[in-house]
């Protein structure tokens, strides 16, 4: 991937490995993408988790934390809560919670109240999460909400997990993601929101999830926009400062 701010730059090079697929997610499969999401963190800027369905923010968000998880921080972009009980891909956030993670550190932008259950709004609340609902962002710029839920995930100096969650959209972007609702976030916002994860220094993994490519209409729209995103927080990746080069390294 190459980028540069204008014509007379220097591209900036990003190496992008293609660390394959979790062939069986069910059983032991959380186990094992917790530890291949771990071995490959501790080489890589950034890590992204492609699904499937949103049970993948666990192992993607546990696996780059490490042993990070006290000072960790959780943003997702998401039209559930992601509390419910049990183990499955509407119980991300609260299993992530239970494992130790500070809700005071977890944003949740783009919740639709009208697909999201009153006893699971209370339990956001009383793990202190911060909620921005779709209609608050009618009027507050993705960019303003995404920048404050990122500093805020990042407030205590440890590692940011941003999941992507493609039900956040309106339905007539993400026809393949099976719980989209009309009235969503814009393909262009959630394109934006992947960028700045990606140019976020403490953000070190994403997940786009919750993408049925069966189901996608014929021109592919669903799985289009998960790519760009892809691109997009590569592209915010790139536009990190280089790290500082000490004494007697290479630059």
């Amino acid at each position: 991937v190459e980028s540069a701010n204008d014509a007379e730059a220097a591209p900036e090079r990003l190496v992008v490995l293609d660390a394959g697929d979790v062939l069986e997610p069910d059983g032991d499969g959380e186990a094992v993408a917790t530890a291949r999401v771990a071995a490959i963190t501790a080489t890589a800027s950034l890590v992204i988790v492609l699904g499937g369905d949103n049970a993948a923010t666990v192992p993607a968000a546990l696996g780059a934390w490490g042993g990070r998880l006290a000072t960790a921080g959780l943003v997702t972009l998401d039209a559930h809560h992601d509390l419910r009980d049990g183990a499955s891909n509407g119980a991300p956030v609260r299993r992530l919670l239970e494992a130790g993670l500070a809700g005071a550190r977890v944003s949740q932008l783009g919740i639709e109240p009208l697909a999201n259950s009153r006893a699971h709004a209370a339990r956001a609340a009383e793990h202190g999460i911060t909620v921005v609902n779709r209609a608050e962002l009618m009027t507050t710029p993705i960019e303003a909400a995404m920048t404050a839920a990122l500093d805020r995930a990042a407030s205590a100096g440890g590692p940011v997990h941003v999941d992507l969650d493609l039900d956040v959209c309106d339905r007539s972007v993400a026809p393949g993601c099976p719980a989209s609702v009309p009235g969503g976030l814009s393909a262009i916002e959630l394109r934006t929101a992947a960028r700045l994860a990606g140019a976020h220094p403490a953000v070190t993994s994403i997940d786009l999830t919750e993408l049925d490519a069966v189901r996608d209409t014929a021109d592919q729209r669903t799985v289009r926009l998960a790519a760009l995103c892809v691109l997009e927080a590569l592209a915010g990746l790139a536009s990190r400062p280089a790290p500082p080069v000490t004494a007697g390294e290479r630059p």
